[in-house]
């Protein structure tokens, strides 16, 4: 897998924002007060975790964990990426990460990759790599309810560091895999990235270093000039060992050393320079169209900057500045959105990473049916409102407020935070040398810092570093279909000239409401409660009839869930686009007396969420909070029940956004396919859910959404609620009795109408002429009914896994017609009992019989032969090992407990779930696929490139 941290559009990486979401812990409850730090002083290292260096210069990273219990992530990092390839090795960099899984010192070719099936990793989805400018990352989860997995994975690594096999053979079998990858990739997105690449990075190498490289050179480069970046870049000192998870820091070490200590550096080392990105000489104006973009596009990149050390505590108290300040930003652009006219459909701004070493402050949005100049007028004055008038008091309280919040529940979350998430913190520590203090430091930073940053404070940062002049790149990516308005690069300068210059105003500031309820609706009771203690499970019966299911977990520490399902849906009503859009209406217009901006802004520094939504044939609720805000999350309910607002104007804004998020949708070559794949599957059948067009939101009826909506979601009989997660039951039930049972229980249908839905019948074969690339795509589908049981679907997914193996095996590793692609399922109950099964498997357009006939061929060999006794084994440890930590996280257990409450199904059979799978044998699997793949019932598309059209 190949990486690039720019495509086109909004795609951008904010450091800042980043680690606020992801890689920063949250701030304790404050019990304690701390001296101030020195500004001076170093941010103080995780003392959890240990850093050391070998002799060779290899750097090694480990810390315990115990999420997931018994098991640990390796990886191994390497700084050379595609920006060290010779001119001659352009790809290559990429290339060699596939190598290291085709064969190295101590694996055969595909031994490797069977091996880790067997003991439960998953090619792609666990086992996996990437390939980036600056480096390239191998990743590696290992199972360690065995000793000898441990060993193995470490020996798997060392093999990647030095040990790489790269035969002549195992080469030139691997470039047409390579080369099915880059056509993958190839489309409207990669030939306006090949174009804006130069200007972007202002003529440096990276743009001429993309990482999958050239495809003439990958069909003829020499097997030595691939062997020469594997000796000369993959050495100990630009390499990282990591290790996070349920081990000891001392065996780990003690392993490492085993492994790593001996690996040798060359004798002349090439030197590993860094690529600098040099100043821009002067603005520009850029226009790049292609009739394939879905979505046109403006973006400001203002001069690129190297980026500021972090190193200090006086660093990391200016970054949580910049952090409020891009959110402050960032919610005023969100909130321009709300209007009946935007002027632009989403926008973002701020400081983001381009590349190691080098940031830059960049506006970008996406344009509605204005065009570019309402989008231009709107990013640069709400800049100049900003950097001359600078925020309010209220809003720098909301934005700390939501700051404070997300620290307390990272801290709140620090023994339960997945390994995987503390790995990809020592890689960006090693890789750009991203500041590593723990939760505890970061703890202590958040309470000192936050609360004394002072409005003064920020609005000087705005005034200096919300840019006005500078040499600036605009670009444009836009459709080029006929009736666009695309301006010239002249016209882009002058667009962003003219709004600099523009006088503004300061913002004016609603005044809004400080909580969602006055005062709390009268309360219900609690009946009844029935536990199930087998599950941890209490059954609440509640005073108007309604059902709450509680399980209470230890999985998280400031993590509640809650949902509700009931039959009906979309399939009660005669109007398909009011129904289908009602609960995207209802959203839209906001709750009570608020808009959705309001709803915003009061919750700020809570963390709760709620949606109600329709499916076809089911009515939905979703919900979340933290601990501290699950009441908030319950009077969101409430209100989405029992006080929907009304809002023209927001209404009309919503047709906007989505007609012109829509204008552009069927210009991707993939949505033609899918769409006619879809429409002929199911003979156009009117009801199905299709790619929305601009047309279809003009016929929305707003009384007919409305009332659509308060028929379904305007009573709780019927529904039963499911929570769970990390709360006190005593205390939640007095919750549920204010919220849950106040609710109405008037007389609601609490069944579906089956729409007619069906696939076609018989052998259909569709050929579909589509997009300029030489790419295609076969998807087989396999249709019909079936008697659904819990064994039956067991038995149904893993005859699909097992196929995927095949798939991967040979299509892939022994015929190389594809780089990925597969087998999906779907086992229904609703609104009759069926399943499909749909193979999709991208391709070149000259192998597309090979294809279906390797596909046809593998599928064939299970229905007579039956799988493989190894491909089963292989299936059913990954499921256990995925099944052993799904049973600690609250959405296994919700989705579980959900679905057996919607169709009367007894809870506790999760408890079986083992041998279910261990009961499964080859023989069932093999009368599966006899059952299943109906060579007289299938319908089979290929997509073609337009040009191969006859």
């Amino acid at each position: 897998m190949m990486q690039v941290h720019f495509l086109f559009g909004l795609s951008m990486t904010n450091s800042i924002l980043r680690k606020a979401l992801i890689g920063a812990f949250s701030l304790s409850v404050a019990c304690h007060v701390f001296a101030a730090d020195n500004p001076q002083d170093p941010v103080q290292l995780d003392p959890s975790l240990k850093i050391g260096k070998l002799a060779n210069g290899m750097t090694y990273y480990i810390k315990k964990n115990g999420k997931p219990e018994k098991h640990v992530e390796l990886r191994l990092v390497v700084k050379a990426g595609s920006i060290l390839e010779d001119d001659d090795q352009q790809g290559l960099a990429h290339f060699n990460e596939h190598m290291a899984f085709d064969g190295s010192k101590h694996f055969e070719k595909h031994e490797l990759i069977s091996y880790l099936e067997s003991i439960g990793v998953k090619f792609g989805a666990d086992l996996n790599a990437y390939t980036s400018f600056d480096e390239t990352v191998y990743i590696l989860p290992i199972p360690t309810d065995k000793k000898e997995n441990l060993e193995t994975g470490f020996q798997v690594l060392e093999d990647w560091a030095q040990g790489d096999a790269l035969t002549d053979d195992g080469i030139d079998a691997e470039r047409p895999i390579v080369l099915e990858e880059a056509r993958m990739g190839k489309g409207a997105g990669e030939r306006i990235s090949r174009q804006l690449m130069p200007e972007i990075f202002n003529g440096s190498q990276y743009a001429n270093r993309l990482p999958i490289g050239k495809e003439e050179l990958l069909k003829t480069f020499k097997h030595d000039v691939l062997r020469r970046f594997y000796h000369d870049w993959y050495r100990p000192d630009l390499m990282a060992v990591v290790v996070v998870g349920d081990i000891e820091p001392e065996q780990a070490e003690k392993m490492i050393n085993a492994h790593f200590a001996q690996l040798k550096n060359p004798e002349h080392e090439r030197p590993r320079d860094y690529v600098k990105i040099p100043g821009r000489a002067e603005s520009k104006g850029i226009v790049v169209t292609d009739k394939e973009v879905t979505n046109n596009a403006i973006e400001i990149r203002y001069p690129i900057q190297p980026t500021p050390p972090e190193d200090t505590i006086g660093d990391y108290r200016q970054s949580l500045v910049r952090q409020l300040y891009t959110s402050m930003l960032n919610l005023r652009l969100q909130e321009l959105t709300q209007q009946e006219n935007p002027p632009f459909l989403m926008a973002s701004t701020g400081i983001g990473t381009l590349v190691r070493g080098y940031e830059a402050f960049t506006s970008a949005a996406y344009l509605g049916r204005g065009g570019a100049e309402p989008a231009v007028n709107a990013l640069i004055q709400e800049q100049e409102k900003v950097r001359q008038f600078g925020f309010s008091a209220e809003e720098l309280e909301r934005v700390k407020k939501d700051m404070l919040r997300n620290y307390e529940r990272m801290y709140n979350e620090r023994d339960k935070t997945e390994s995987s998430s503390f790995a990809a913190e020592c890689i960006r520590n090693f890789l750009a040398q991203e500041p590593m203090p723990g939760i505890a430091n970061e703890s202590r930073y958040a309470s000192e810092f936050v609360p004394g940053i002072t409005l003064d404070e920020v609005n000087r940062y705005a005034k200096s570093e919300t840019p006005t002049d500078g040499n600036k790149v605009v670009a444009y990516i836009g459709s080029s279909k006929e009736g666009e308005n695309i301006p010239t690069g002249p016209q882009l300068l002058s667009l962003v000239n003219a709004a600099e210059k523009a006088p503004v105003t300061a913002k004016d500031q609603k005044v809004v409401a400080t909580s969602l309820m006055a005062h709390p609706p009268k309360a219900g009771s609690i009946v009844s409660e029935h536990k199930i203690d087998a599950l941890g499970v209490t059954e609440l019966t509640l005073s108007n009839g309604v059902k709450v299911v509680l399980k209470p977990t230890d999985f998280k520490n400031d993590d509640v869930s809650i949902s509700a399902m009931r039959f009906g849906g979309q399939s009660l009503s005669d109007d398909k686009f009011s129904s289908r859009y009602a609960a995207a209406v209802e959203s839209a217009m906001g709750i009570g007396d608020f808009s959705p901006t309001d709803v915003q802004k009061i919750l700020s520094g809570k963390s709760a969420a709620l949606q109600a939504n329709d499916g076809l044939y089911v009515d939905h609720i979703g919900g979340s909070a933290g601990n501290n805000d699950i009441e908030t999350m319950l009077q969101l309910l409430y209100l989405r029940m029992t006080m929907l607002r009304r809002d023209d104007a927001l209404f009309k804004a919503l047709v906007t956004r989505s007609q012109d998020n829509a204008k552009n949708a069927m210009a991707q070559p993939e949505a033609v396919f899918e769409d006619s794949v879809i429409g002929t599957l199911y003979n156009d059948n009117p009801r199905l859910l299709r790619m929305a067009k601009p047309e279809d939101f003009a016929q929305i009826n707003l009384d007919h959404a409305d009332t659509f909506f308060r028929q379904r979601f305007g009573s709780a009989k019927g529904l039963t609620f499911v929570v769970v997660g990390s709360f006190d039951q005593e205390k939640i039930k007095p919750l549920i009795a204010t919220y849950i049972a106040s609710l109405p229980v008037g007389d609601v249908v609490s069944d579906f109408k089956d729409l007619g839905i069906r696939p076609v019948t018989g052998v259909i074969k569709k050929d579909i002429h589509v997009g300029t690339e030489p790419k295609s795509k076969v998807e087989i589908a396999f249709t019909g009914p079936m008697t659904y049981s819990l064994e039956e679907n067991a038995r149904f997914y893993m005859l699909i896994e097992v196929l995927n193996l095949r798939v991967i095996d040979v299509l892939r590793e022994k015929l190389s017609l594809i780089y990925s692609g597969g087998f999906r399922g779907q086992f229904e109950r609703t609104p009759y009992q069926h399943y499909a099964i749909v193979a999709n498997l991208p391709c070149a357009p000259e192998n597309t019989d090979k294809v279906i006939a390797a596909l046809f061929a593998e599928i064939d060999k299970i229905k007579t032969e039956g799988p493989q006794q190894a491909d089963i084994d292989k299936v059913k440890k990954q499921w256990l090992e995925n099944h052993k930590i799904d049973l600690r996280t609250n959405s296994y257990w919700q989705s579980i407990l959900q679905d057996a409450y919607l169709f009367g199904t007894d809870p506790a059979n999760v408890l079986n779930f083992e041998k279910r799978v261990n009961d499964i044998n080859a023989t069932q699997l093999q009368a599966l696929a006899k059952q299943y793949f109906n060579n007289e019932n299938y319908a089979q598309f290929v997509q073609y490139p337009e040009s191969a059209a006859k």
